[in-house]
């Protein structure tokens, strides 16, 4: 066989290049570890994925990481791998810049993070954590392409790659070695206004719940489940969207999403049993169903309990308070893994010209 010759091999460009890593040290950590099956994520695990996308990363000649500091400290021992790496053995690999700015240990702390990155001009974000840290992330970094690694409880939302080969297409994103509008995804998203404020908006579901309280946020209760929007509902999920994805199957291409009516109190309903967390499969007593549409919108007045977002209780909501709840395509970009290494390799850019052989 004969390799065609082209022009080969990486720009050496790639040093002013920056790229975020985002990390939820709280993701898969919440009470569903008690109530499911839902499986932790220990620390040291979190600092070796983000080694492997440093090592992603430093295929492509990136020259620097900016990184969320945490009270785990997953920041700073990554920074100090790195640098080990970088004595021992001469590797070409990326600084780690720990952002400087306060601990919270809440939400506050990853939207602070990633404005701060948005002013760095990173060109993309390395998003570890579930459906919950992808929300947060969307709704802070505007246009930046995200590339998402599943470490929550729920993740429907993001995709489980190898983080070698999320670094090393978030860093041929970053460095538009591929050409973004071809490689990244738009999504639809869920908004949301409660009394005519805006709320952040959801990237997989929104659920009425009869909860009154937030309490430890994270839903495994199907019995007090009323109404759900799903943006999606993709066969082989866990949490809500299971739900529409065994009565009606909905991609994330699809101009359309779902709506959900469930009610056990009700005279008639089918009843679905659904694996609504991990390990935790729960009967859901559905009275009706039907799409929703690109920029339908759905208004309630009469609910009286919690919204949930992306598997969360987050507002509570009273008799009288007017729900708004829309679906759009304007959510973020999201990097398609597959499609980025398949631009890489007609591209050409891992091929070394002084390496390359003819005939066979």
């Amino acid at each position: 066989m004969v390799l065609q010759e082209q022009s080969r091999g990486i720009p050496k460009s790639g040093q002013n290049c920056c790229i975020g890593i985002l990390v939820n040290p709280r993701a898969a950590r919440d009470v569903r570890r008690l109530v499911t099956g839902a499986s932790s994520i220990p620390v040291s695990e979190r600092i070796a994925i983000c080694h492997r996308i440093i090592r992603g990363l430093s295929a492509l000649d990136i020259g620097q990481v900016l990184m969320m500091p945490d009270r785990d400290n997953i920041a700073l021992k990554l920074k100090t791998a790195v640098e080990r790496d970088r004595s021992l053995t001469s590797a070409e690999l990326p600084k780690v810049r720990i952002l400087d700015m306060p601990v919270t240990d809440s939400a506050k702390d990853t939207l602070e993070a990633v404005q701060m990155m948005l002013k760095a001009k990173v060109g993309a974000i390395v998003v570890l954590g579930g459906d919950g840290t992808h929300r947060l992330v969307a709704h802070a970094c505007g246009k930046i392409p995200m590339a998402c690694i599943s470490t929550g409880t729920n993740n429907a939302f993001p995709g489980n790659p190898e983080a070698t080969i999320a670094g090393l297409a978030a860093g041929a994103v970053g460095r538009s070695l591929v050409t973004p509008d071809v490689v990244c995804h738009s999504n639809k998203r869920l908004c949301v206004r409660v009394n005519g404020q805006d709320t952040i908006p959801a990237l997989v579901d929104v659920c009425i719940t009869t909860d009154t309280q937030t309490g430890t946020r994270a839903l495994w209760r199907s019995d007090r489940l009323r109404k759900l929007f799903l943006t999606f509902a993709e066969p082989g999920q866990v949490g809500l969207s299971s739900i529409g994805s065994l009565i009606s199957p909905t991609s994330r291409e699809d101009n359309n999403g779902l709506v959900i009516d469930i009610d056990p109190t009700a005279k008639e309903f089918k009843k679905l049993m659904a694996p609504i967390a991990p390990g935790l499969f729960e009967p859901v007593a559905i009275t009706n169903y039907e799409p929703i549409s690109i920029n339908q919108k759905c208004v309630l007045d009469n609910s009286v309990g919690t919204l949930a977002y992306d598997g969360e209780r987050e507002v509570t909501v009273f008799s009288g308070d007017r729900i708004e709840i829309a679906l759009d395509r304007r959510g973020p970009r999201t990097i398609d893994m597959t499609k980025t290494i398949e631009n890489i390799a007609y591209s050409g850019l891992l091929i070394d010209d002084d390496t390359l052989q003819s005939d066979r």
